[in-house]
């Protein structure tokens, strides 16, 4: 039922309520509305029957103020294609395609689309994905994104330099259906809190070889290709990241290749908030698109498309944190790898 509908149908309401209880001032008070507008909906009902009584607007829309179609079309490809995306970003990734909207402009299309909340452009990606034919079994698309409830970080950790610190931390993605087994699916994610470069990958269990091995097989060796060491990580008090330092997989590997562990306060865990923060852009921007355009069987193939998105965020997607000033996080930690280099050399000499 349109919103037409839904005005329509409470002032014919208001209208049948005051014939039934013969008293109009009654009827009004019982339905919040004025006389003058009881008899104002009666004489339009009279005159033209129910379709009279639409909300007529007063205000008269500029159409010679309106974007282009040839402009405003991309600006809605774009709410479905990057529905995480926010006015400004829409207007700048336009701007380097040559097409020339303010952000204003693009609000102003998305009003009109019905696409100027986060979760109405979601709504409209699950409509398009049905209509393309994308088929989502029982209820596990629920369960995927019952995720987190993530919060904005309230500061910035201060690092001095790529590798000074890094924060690791246990994202639980979801459940769902593969072939033949049911997937409980968590996610490690570290994030260097200086360039923001970040690394993730899928698990489907929460423990503290799964927090090792994000370090072993993704986090070092991209440092040590780089000449930079990483000194200590950041992590909240999780029986993943904590554990007795003589038995613990993941304190041991710490222990082993000589990097410190920090943790957060028992609660609140702000201090990992940039941690959480990126978790919340990788939920945001992937996987609830993902989740409505792609059905995953197996881990592998959402690991491969969670790379994809990495290489994206990590060497295409400007990033707007402290120390990157617009430029994207690899472009972040190879501008500062020589910074890393004396900060090192000062500290063991």
């Amino acid at each position: 039922m349109t919103t037409q509908q839904k005005l329509i149908k409470t002032k014919v309401g208001l209208l049948e309520l005051g014939r039934q209880l013969g008293s109009v001032s009654q009827a009004c008070r019982v339905m919040g509305y004025s006389r003058d507008s009881f008899y104002r909906f009666q004489q339009l009902s009279s005159q033209g029957g129910e379709t009279a009584l639409e909300e007529i607007s007063r205000k008269k829309p500029l159409l010679k103020n309106r974007v282009a179609p040839e402009i405003e079309m991309p600006i809605v490809d774009y709410a479905l294609a990057q529905p995480a995306w926010g006015q400004l970003r829409v207007a700048n990734e336009l701007a380097k395609q040559g097409i020339v909207v303010s952000a204003g402009g693009v609000r102003c299309v998305w009003q009109r689309q019905d696409l100027e909340t986060f979760q109405k452009r979601l709504k409209a990606l699950e409509a398009k994905s049905a209509q393309d034919g994308v088929v989502y079994t029982e209820a596990p698309l629920a369960s995927r994104e019952r995720g987190r409830a993530h919060h904005e970080a309230y500061g910035e950790f201060e690092s001095e330099c790529p590798g000074y610190c890094g924060a690791q931390d246990t994202f639980f993605v979801g459940t769902f259906k593969g072939v033949g087994r049911v997937y409980q699916v968590y996610q490690q994610t570290f994030i260097d809190t200086y360039s923001k470069v970040t690394f993730a990958k899928r698990y489907e269990e929460k423990s503290a070889l799964t927090a090792a091995d994000l370090l072993n097989d993704r986090v070092l060796p991209f440092f040590e290709s780089h000449g930079v060491p990483l000194l200590r990580t950041l992590t909240d008090r999780g029986s993943e990241f904590c554990g007795d330092p003589g038995r613990h997989p993941d304190e041991l590997y710490l222990q082993l290749e000589d990097i410190t562990p920090t943790r957060t306060k028992t609660k609140p865990p702000q201090t990992n908030g940039i941690c959480e923060r990126v978790q919340k852009t990788i939920l945001q921007e992937f996987y609830q698109r993902a989740f409505r355009t792609t059905v995953y069987h197996t881990v592998e193939a959402l690991q491969a498309d969670l790379d994809q998105y990495l290489e994206h965020y990590n060497g295409e997607r400007p990033h707007q944190g402290r120390w990157c000033y617009g430029k994207t996080p690899m472009e972040t930690f190879l501008s500062s790898v020589q910074l890393a280099h004396e900060k090192y050399l000062a500290r063991v000499s």
